[in-house]
């Protein structure tokens, strides 16, 4: 009995917290979903089965061999949506968080871009594209341009920054106002929760694709009591689109 005793007092705090972060790792990552393949259309679209997303299979670079500076953006964005390319008019570029679902983190998919250097993309897309996306997250007072190469967003100084596009489409989105950057994303606006600023219907001041009037939101200050309810609807949002 004593030399069981002995034995059991060997094993210390430490090593059982360890033994315990170790093992509940190891659940984690058996609990973890395993991630569907990219599905191609056959119509210059790449469906995403885990996202429900639809990428336009080229980029704007492969689209016009020209590249776009935030300011000029719109510019490509407004011509495929005039187009209707695929049956959609509701592209746009995406969030930082969709840009990242591209870069893919098996480090087994890989894509070469227009210089020949290979790339964590699926393959599933056209070969000769730029590794270069602007994100919806971008904005005339800050140019932020994502890499899908290391999947970092990187702020720049000035204006003279240039980049590709890939654009995106989810089904029930509403159609793209030409001229217009799309509305603000969930994602984007529970990060506006945390600063204290919301968005609220103003008298309407711009127009639709379709020519109807559309309201164009403005900032407002928001309660304490305010700000944790569209904090809990932004969580509950975010856990319903995990599932």
């Amino acid at each position: 009995m004593a030399e069981a005793e002995s034995e059991k007092a060997t094993v210390s705090p430490t090593e059982k917290a360890a033994a315990a972060k170790a093992a509940k790792a190891g659940a984690a990552k058996k609990a973890a979903p395993e991630s569907k393949p990219l599905t191609d259309n056959g119509d210059g679209t790449i469906t995403d089965p885990n996202t429900d997303l639809i990428w336009k299979k080229k980029d704007a670079w492969l689209d016009t061999e020209k590249f776009y500076t935030w300011q000029d953006h719109q510019e490509y964005v407004d011509r495929v949506n005039k187009e209707k390319f695929a049956g959609y008019d509701n592209w746009r570029i995406p969030t930082k968080t969709e840009a990242g679902t591209l870069v893919d983190k098996t480090g087994t998919k890989q894509c070469e871009d227009k210089n020949g250097t290979m790339f964590p993309l699926d393959p599933i897309f056209d070969a000769g594209c730029v590794p270069t996306t602007w994100i919806s997250e971008c904005s005339d007072e800050q140019t932020i341009r994502y890499d899908l190469k290391n999947g970092v967003d990187t702020v720049y100084p000035g204006k003279d920054v240039f980049a590709s596009m890939r654009l995106v489409s989810k089904p029930g989105e509403a159609a793209a106002a030409i001229g217009e950057a799309p509305a603000t994303q969930p994602e984007a606006a529970a990060e506006k929760v945390e600063t204290g600023e919301a968005t609220k219907p103003a008298p309407a001041v711009a127009k639709s694709a379709s020519g109807k009037s559309v309201p164009r939101p403005v900032k407002r200050k928001l309660s304490d009591e305010d700000k944790a309810v569209l904090k809990a609807r932004a969580k509950a949002w975010a856990a319903e689109k995990k599932k």
